[in-house]
C-alpha cells in the first residue's frame, strides 16, 4: 500500500528516523535547516527523541504521528524534529535531564518543547493521543502549548532560561581532597550486598537490569578481599540470568531487561551493548571458577553477535527490535503444540520439562517463554539419564526449533553501526579470543577495528597537539550501508574504542593496535580534556555548540565515557610508560573521588578503574615464538587465571622493533623456548624460563 506522505526523514541513515518518513508530520532531522526554520518562523520546536527498538516509541508513532489531525496541529504551530537517541546521545543527555527536572522521571519516547534558541520549557515522555492512563492527551497538550506560546511568551522564556541554567550545572563535580584508597570499593560492596536479591540474583526490584559493571566489580572485590559472599552474589545473578527468559536459549544473547524480578519475562529487544558488556562477566566468572557453564554462555552470546549482528563490512549492528508483526516477543515465544509438532512427542516432553513449557502457556495468549529453573545435571537426574545424553538430545531439539524460528517474520534490525558500541564489542571479542583461545573471535574484532579506524573518521589519525590540530583524525559516530559515516564522535566513542584496542593488542600482540591506541588517546585528550577542572567533556572541541557542555559522571546502561577513558588510559600506561596519560587518568579519578564515596553504585566502571589503579598491577612481558607449542601453552596458562590487575605484552625472540613502543619489552630477551618476565612498575623479577617455571612462578 502506498502512502500519500513522505517527509525529509526518508533520506536519513537512521532506521528509527526512516520509520517516520511517511508520517504526515512535517518532520526535520536535527540540523541547520530545522533550527533556522524555527528562528525564522519564531515557532517553538517540538523535539521527539527515541530509538528503533523502543516499543512505546512505535505506539506513539501509530497513535499520534500517523494521525492527520495531530500532524496538522504540529505542522501549523511547531517545527518538529525527530532524533535517534543512539545517534545523538549528546542531545538525549541534555534534554532527558530537562525532562527529569520537570517531571521527576524520564524515558522514551521523549517529548520536549524548546524555544528557537534550543532552551527547553516543558516536556514529558509518552503521551496518548487523547486523555487516558491518567495522562493528558497529546492533541490537547499541543493546542495548550501553542496558545501559551502566543499569549504568555515571557513566562515561557523565563522558565526556559531557568531550566537551561540548571542544565549547565548538571554533572559538574567538585574536587575533594583526600587519598585515592579503597574506601569507595568497600562502600560499593556494602551497598551491593544491601541491594542484592538473594533469591533471584541481581539488584533491586522489577524491572530488573543486569548491572554488568557491578557484577564485574563484585568479582574484583572477591579477588581483593577474599570475600566469598561477593563471588556468591555474582554466581547467583549470572546463573539466574542465563537460565531465565531474559536469555535466548535457542540463539544466544540477552534481552535488555526483565519486566519481573526473577528474570522470566524479558523486554524482548536485544541490544549490542548489553551483550558486549555481559559476555566479559561470564568470561571472568569462567576464569574465577573454571565452570564450563559460564564459558558456554559467553560463547553463545558472542556467536549470536557474529551470526546475526555483524555486517558484511565487518562492524556490528545495533539492535534487534522487541516486536515482530506488531507484537512484542512474537518471534521468541512458543506454544506447546508448535514444539510437539516440530520435535515429536517424546523429545518435546523432555524439552518442555527442561525449558518450562506448559500446555496452556506460561505467558500471554497461551504462549511460552523458554527458561530453566534447574541445572542440566539436575534435569538429567530427574529424567534418569546422564547429563551428556540429556545435552545431546537438547542440543538436537534446540537446533530444530532454532531453524523453525528462523522461518518466522524476524524482528526489525537497526543496522546502523555506532563506534562506541562497536568498541565495547571489539573489547569483548578480544577478551574472549584470549581467554578461550578462539582465533575466530580475534579475527572478527580485527575486522571491526580496521573498519572503524579506516572508515569511521574524517582523515587518518595524527598526533594531536597544537591549536587547531583537532580538525584532523576525528572519529565519526555512526554509519549504515548506503550512507556515508557522519556526526562527530563523543567521548564514549573514543574511550570505548580505545579500551577495545588495548584488549585487541593483548589478544593478537600486533603492535599496530598500540600505535592506534596511543594516537586515539592523544586525540581524546586534545578534543575532550577539561584543562580547568580536569576530567573529560562529553563532546569535543570540534562539536557543534549546544546549550550545555557537560560531563557524564554516572554510568547508565553503558559505562560513562570518563570512567572508560580512565580504564583505558591506565591499562595503556602500564604497557607504554606514558606518564602524561597517567596524570590525566589520576586527575580524573581524583575529580570523581567525592562521587565515588557518596554514591559508589552510580559509577561502577570508575570503581573498576580505581581497583586497577590501586593494583598492584602485574606487568607480564613474554618473549617467544607465537607459533611454538610452549609459547601457546604459556599464553593459555596466563589466560586461564582470573587476574584483573594484569597487562600482557609479547615479542618474538628476534623482534626488537617494539621496544621503543612498549618499554615493558625493553631489554627483554629469550633465554629458552619461552621466557616470561613478571614486573611491577617496570621493575622485573628474575625471568621464568620454560613452561614449568612459568607455571610454578605464577602460582606464587
Amino acid at each position: 500500500m502506498t502512502t500519500p506522505f513522505t517527509n525529509r526523514l526518508s533520506r536519513e541513515s537512521s532506521p528509527y528516523l526512516r520509520q517516520h518518513a511517511h508520517n504526515p508530520v512535517d518532520w526535520f532531522p536535527w540540523g541547520d535547516e530545522a533550527l533556522e526554520r524555527a528562528r525564522q518562523l519564531d515557532r517553538p520546536i517540538f523535539l521527539s527523541i527515541g530509538y528503533s527498538a523502543c516499543h512505546w516509541c512505535h505506539v506513539m508513532e501509530h497513535e499520534s504521528f500517523e494521525n492527520e489531525e495531530i500532524a496538522q496541529i504540529l505542522n501549523e504551530h511547531f517545527v518538529s524534529i525527530k532524533v535517534d537517541r543512539e545517534e545523538r546521545p549528546d542531545l538525549d543527555q541534555i534534554y532527558m535531564a530537562s525532562v527529569q527536572m520537570l517531571t521527576g522521571s524520564g524515558g522514551w519516547p521523549m517529548t520536549v518543547f524548546l524555544t528557537p534558541e534550543l532552551k527547553p520549557f516543558t516536556g514529558g515522555t509518552y503521551f496518548p493521543p487523547d486523555d487516558r492512563y491518567g495522562r493528558p492527551g497529546f492533541k490537547r497538550l499541543l493546542l495548550h502549548i501553542a496558545e501559551v506560546w502566543q499569549t504568555r511568551r515571557a513566562e515561557v522564556e523565563e522558565a526556559a532560561e531557568q531550566i537551561t541554567g540548571h542544565l549547565r550545572d548538571i554533572g559538574r563535580l567538585e574536587l575533594e581532597e583526600g587519598a585515592l584508597d579503597d574506601t569507595p570499593l568497600r562502600l560499593a560492596l556494602s551497598g551491593l550486598e544491601r541491594a542484592f536479591d538473594t533469591r533471584h540474583g541481581g539488584f533491586g526490584q522489577a524491572p530488573k537490569f543486569p548491572h554488568p559493571m557491578d557484577l564485574r566489580l563484585l568479582l574484583r572485590c572477591w579477588k581483593r578481599y577474599d570475600d566469598p559472599q561477593a563471588l556468591e552474589m555474582v554466581r547467583v545473578s549470572l546463573d539466574h540470568m542465563a537460565r531465565g527468559g531474559i536469555y535466548d536459549h535457542l540463539g544466544g544473547g540477552f534481552a535488555r531487561y526483565s519486566t519481573d524480578e526473577r528474570w522470566f519475562a524479558p523486554h524482548f529487544e536485544k541490544m549490542l551493548y548489553d551483550n558486549a558488556l555481559l559476555a566479559p562477566c561470564y568470561l571472568e566468572m569462567y576464569q574465577a571458577t573454571g565452570e564450563p557453564f559460564y564459558r558456554e554462555i559467553a560463547e553463545e552470546t558472542l556467536n549470536w553477535v557474529l551470526r546475526e549482528m555483524t555486517s558484511p563490512e565487518g562492524p556490528f549492528y545495533s539492535t534487534l527490535d522487541a516486536d515482530s508483526e506488531g507484537e512484542e516477543g512474537k518471534f521468541y515465544v512458543w506454544t506447546a503444540e508448535e514444539i510437539e509438532r516440530i520435535l515429536g512427542k517424546d523429545e518435546a516432553d523432555l524439552f518442555n520439562a527442561v525449558y518450562g513449557v506448559e500446555p496452556e502457556g506460561n505467558w500471554e495468549h497461551g504462549n511460552n517463554i523458554l527458561h530453566c529453573v534447574k541445572t542440566f545435571a539436575q534435569y538429567a537426574q530427574l529424567n534418569s539419564t546422564t547429563e551428556a545424553d540429556l545435552r545431546t538430545r537438547l542440543d538436537a531439539a534446540r537446533r530444530k526449533l532454532f531453524e523453525a524460528r528462523a522461518r518466522r517474520v524476524w524482528p526489525g534490525l537497526d543496522d546502523k553501526v555506532l563506534t562506541s558500541w562497536n568498541g565495547l564489542t571489539i573489547g569483548a571479542l578480544a577478551q574472549a579470543a584470549r581467554v578461550l583461545d578462539r582465533r575466530d573471535y580475534a579475527d572478527a574484532a580485527v575486522r571491526a577495528a580496521d573498519f572503524l579506524l579506516t572508515r569511521m573518521r574524517t582523515s587518518p589519525l595524527s598526533q594531536s597537539g597544537g591549536e587547531g590540530s583537532g580538525v584532523r583524525g576525528l572519529l565519526l559516530r555512526t554509519w549504515s550501508a548506503g550512507h556515508e559515516p557522519k556526526l562527530n564522535a563523543y567521548l564514549e566513542d573514543y574511550s570505548f574504542l580505545l579500551d577495545g584496542l588495548v584488549s585487541l593488542y593483548e589478544a593478537t600482540f600486533e603492535p599496530r593496535w598500540i600505535v592506534s591506541a596511543l594516537e586515539l588517546a592523544d586525540a581524546t585528550i586534545d578534543q575532550f580534556w577539561d584543562s580547568k577542572d580536569g576530567g573529560f567533556f562529553y563532546t569535543g572541541r570540534a562539536h557543534e555548540s549546544l546549550i550545555a557542555r557537560g560531563k557524564d559522571p554516572h554510568d547508565n546502561a553503558i559505562p560513562s565515557g570518563n570512567s572508560m577513558a580512565v580504564t583505558a588510559l591506565l591499562r595503556l600506561v602500564k604497557l607504554t610508560g606514558r606518564t602524561d596519560l597517567q596524570e590525566k587518568a589520576e586527575a580524573t579519578l581524583r575529580l570523581y573521588r567525592g562521587l565515588l564515596s557518596a554514591h559508589p553504585l552510580a559509577a561502577g566502571q570508575m570503581l573498576l578503574a580505581l581497583d586497577f589503579y590501586l593494583g598492584p598491577v602485574q606487568e607480564i612481558a613474554l618473549v617467544g615464538n607465537p607459533a611454538d607449542a610452549d609459547t601457546r601453552r604459556v599464553l593459555r596458562l596466563l589466560a586461564a587465571a582470573y587476574q584483573p590487575h594484569r597487562v600482557l605484552a609479547m615479542k618474538s625472540s628476534h623482534d626488537d622493533k617494539t621496544e621503543s613502543l612498549l618499554p615493558l619489552l625493553a631489554g627483554k630477551s629469550s633465554q629458552g623456548p619461552v621466557t616470561v618476565y613478571v614486573c611491577q612498575n617496570f621493575t622485573c623479577q628474575a625471568p621464568l624460563i620454560g613452561v614449568e617455571a612459568v607455571e610454578a612462578g605464577l602460582k606464587t
